[in-house]
């Protein structure tokens, strides 16, 4: 029944979020448009449509739902925090805002404006926001006076493990009742005396289904390694699953990010656990047409930059417009790369007579005053318009707007084991290394922020990578 009544409630909470984005819609239209006046609801309502046009208003809903659906996470966990919410929130609206003016201007509707929409973003997403505090404050008061309690049971005596039953006492809106603790064999005695000053001890892990049993017990905390506790994490998986029993590990950062993301996947009726297969299909398809319309869209509007940067680069010395360079992809797929030359013709060749002035550590090879750099070419490196050819590696396919900067062979080879990650990914133009100080970084640092990218990229980091480059390039920041 408990299972039940948070299905309930998480079904609600979608329907009363699609009712609030409607019923801020039509008061807006209502206030804004008919200046007080409802009576284009009965009228839309009554009105015949083009089959394209019922189609575009079902569409646009539909697109709400969905998008909704996609960008927040609708569940009852009570570890959830406000904040996290709020974003989530704020980035749906902002989409659904965004689909609206798009619907708005393909089918010429009078009463989208960018007023209303805007109003509607800034209106709505207080309101969804506000409607999670009021819920947040209410539960919290509630689990506070003792009700609607769920009891806990804590597995492992690590210092993990205390740390966490601390935090959670100390936060009583979350509403747990800790029952106790479970060790393994090899606990330690200096951790049970600890636990015991300030809970119960019920014994080995092997006392689980008695427990289980007889007690009252709605979720357990697994918090011994997974690296050496598999077996008995299984076990305590499928104890916990046969009684309906909420069970959360609490793995290291490693294994978290393992673990999210698996993906379990049928092959001729046998169940195969899938690592690493990326998950969010709906972003990286948004990020390919964001590459894809964007590269065409910038190609198109700096024709006429390209064109002198062509003209300029061709009569200040002697050898072709660009240059092009093989470098290392997506899964070390190799491509080539292209530039505008900013080099004398032979600059590959006495790359080894400059080696000792590299002013880069790591495999990279930099030179802030490179004597083969031409003078035209000083210019479209400290104004990154030496860059602007890989727009057409973007509308390729072959690099992305955002990702780690493509390197050489050569690079890749004298990588560590952990920097190759950022080879799991589509390289780009611009980076977080671009936009955190470029060649004043360290190689180490450079690679952190690789990493850092990789594990928490979105379409939202994009954005704001893609806003920070802006700056960047018209100071020059960084650049050598």
């Amino acid at each position: 029944m408990i299972r039940l009544r948070h299905k309930f409630i998480i079904q609600g909470f979608r329907i009363f979020d699609q009712i609030i984005l409607v019923c801020v819609f039509i008061l807006l239209v209502g206030f804004i448009q008919e200046r007080g006046h409802f009576d284009f609801i009965r009228e839309v309502l009554e009105k015949s449509y083009q089959a394209y046009e019922g189609l575009a208003m079902i569409g646009v809903l539909f697109g709400w739902f969905f998008i909704f659906n996609k960008l927040v996470h609708y569940d009852a966990s009570r570890f959830t925090t406000l904040k996290s919410q709020a974003i989530e929130i704020a980035k749906a609206m902002t989409v659904t805002s965004l689909l609206l003016l798009l619907a708005g201007a393909m089918f010429y509707i009078q009463m989208v404006t960018p007023l209303v929409v805007s109003l509607f973003l800034l209106i709505a997403t207080a309101l969804l926001i506000g409607n999670r505090v009021v819920v947040r404050f209410f539960l919290g008061t509630l689990r506070r006076s003792g009700r609607n309690a769920r009891h806990l049971l804590i597995i492992g005596d690590t210092d993990k493990a205390i740390d966490l039953a601390e935090r959670i006492e100390t936060r009583r809106e979350l509403g747990y009742e800790i029952e106790g603790f479970l060790f393994d064999d090899g606990g330690s005695a200096g951790h049970l005396s600890q636990i015991e000053a300030r809970w119960k001890v019920l014994g080995p892990v092997s006392n689980l289904r008695p427990l289980l049993k007889k007690g009252v017990i709605d979720e357990v905390l697994f918090c011994l390694p997974l690296r050496d506790n598999f077996p008995l994490a299984c076990d305590v998986v499928g104890l916990c699953n046969d009684l309906g029993v909420v069970v959360r590990l609490v793995p290291d950062l490693k294994n978290v990010q393992m673990l999210s993301r698996t993906q379990v996947e049928v092959l001729e009726g046998d169940q195969v656990v899938t690592f690493f297969r990326e998950n969010l299909l709906f972003q990286l398809f948004v990020k390919r047409l964001t590459d894809f319309f964007g590269s065409a869209l910038l190609l198109i509007l700096l024709s006429p930059l390209l064109l002198v940067t062509a003209v300029l680069v061709k009569f200040s010395s002697p050898g072709p417009v660009f240059f092009g360079q093989e470098r290392i992809g997506m899964n070390k797929r190799r491509f080539r790369l292209l530039k505008f030359r900013s080099m004398v013709v032979d600059a590959e060749n006495r790359k080894k007579e400059l080696v000792h002035l590299n002013e880069m550590d790591g495999p990279t090879f930099k030179i802030r005053k490179d004597p083969r750099v031409t003078q035209i070419g000083s210019i479209l490196r400290k104004l990154s318009i030496d860059e602007l050819p890989q727009l057409i590696n973007v509308f390729k396919g072959e690099m992305s707007l955002v990702g780690p900067r493509p390197p050489l062979l050569s690079e890749v080879d004298l990588y560590d084991w952990s920097d190759r990650r950022r080879l799991s990914i589509k390289p780009g133009i611009t980076c977080l290394w671009q936009v955190s100080g470029r060649n004043q970084l360290t190689f180490e640092e450079w690679m952190v922020l690789d990493r850092k990218y990789i594990d928490n990229w979105s379409v939202w980091l994009d954005l704001k990578i893609l806003l920070k480059t802006i700056p960047v390039v018209l100071t020059g920041k960084g650049a050598f």
